[in-house]
């Protein structure tokens, strides 16, 4: 009727007009001009160019995150590193590139300086305790106040002085504070064994990454695996840069920063070897090739009130 037909052409209107108003706020469109102000051949043309401009309007494309979620676990991270390796071809360009879309957040290096307290100095408690990220940058430096009285300082290796005391924290307020930081991350550190003992807490191994364990990094300096090696050496030989210099002792924001530069140098050859060691993943019921459907036609998989019903 012709009623429905001016029903349907005022929709069709309509729908025109608000698809019209979103391609001109997207700026696809110029904007609408009063109908006097123009002739009907720049309305056709306006048409046209609506028409052409909804064809063209692009649709959003659905992509593959190559990132993790934030409770991957440790072996989806290696296992990631893995899958990256493969699509790149063994290109460490793009793998370092695609590790950084990984979850730099999840890195992080850190570095302890101790003084002696106890019997003679010999017991070893935390002084200081830095902590930087994938990059580098400073998130944690503080001077810690051991929970023993001082009795050797340790300043030639340690840095540390009687002046570093008096705006020091407690020991305890400090390990809440770090332990925070390192909770669900992968730390790195040389030695790193001995950080965790002066914080008096225990890393998971899998989310360790122990600089002075390293075959890459041992191979790269051309120094026997089995040896054991200092951060200066291996900053010596693969970053060409000194630390641990004169007589005021260590940075620990310095070794720290090393620590995850050394790290980063062979991320994705440690990692590819680490993803390599991981046990196998048992396979999923659904997708087990090994269970066969025909399996279940034996009495054992029947509910025994429906065998008993088939009698």
């Amino acid at each position: 009727s012709p009623q429905a037909r001016s029903k349907k052409r005022s929709r069709k209107h309509q729908r025109f007009m608000a698809r019209r108003a979103v391609l001109e706020q997207k700026g696809l469109l110029s904007p609408h001009r009063h109908p006097g102000s123009r002739t009907p051949e720049a309305g056709l043309e306006a048409h046209a160019e609506l028409t052409e401009s909804c064809d063209k309007v692009p649709k959003a494309k659905q992509t593959v995150s190559s990132s993790l979620s934030p409770s991957a676990s440790p072996d989806s991270i290696a296992r990631h590193h893995s899958v990256l390796l493969s699509q790149g071809n063994g290109s460490s360009g793009r793998v370092r590139t695609s590790s950084l879309v990984l979850r730099p957040g999840k890195y992080v290096a850190i570095d302890c300086e101790m003084v002696g307290t106890g019997p003679q100095g010999k017991l070893s408690e935390l002084a200081r305790c830095s902590v930087v990220n994938y990059e580098g940058d400073v998130i944690y430096d503080k001077y810690v106040r051991p929970e023993l009285p001082i009795v050797d300082y340790r300043t030639r290796w340690s840095g540390i002085t009687k002046q570093h005391m008096k705006n020091a924290i407690p020991f305890k307020a400090a390990q809440a504070e770090i332990l925070k930081i390192l909770k669900d991350k992968i730390v790195v550190g040389h030695a790193i064994h001995n950080d965790f003992q002066a914080l008096k807490y225990f890393h998971p191994k899998d989310r360790t990454r122990d600089t002075s364990q390293s075959p890459a990094l041992k191979q790269r300096a051309g120094l026997p695996i089995r040896a054991n090696v200092s951060l200066k050496n291996l900053a010596r030989h693969l970053l060409h840069k000194k630390i641990q210099e004169g007589c005021r002792g260590h940075s620990s924001v310095e070794d720290a920063q090393t620590a995850m530069e050394l790290y980063r140098l062979v991320e994705v050859q440690w990692e590819k070897q680490l993803a390599h060691s991981l046990p196998p993943r048992p396979p999923s019921p659904i997708t087990d090739p090994a269970a066969d459907s025909s399996q279940y036609l034996d009495d054992q998989y029947w509910p025994t009130d429906l065998m008993a019903s088939s009698l």
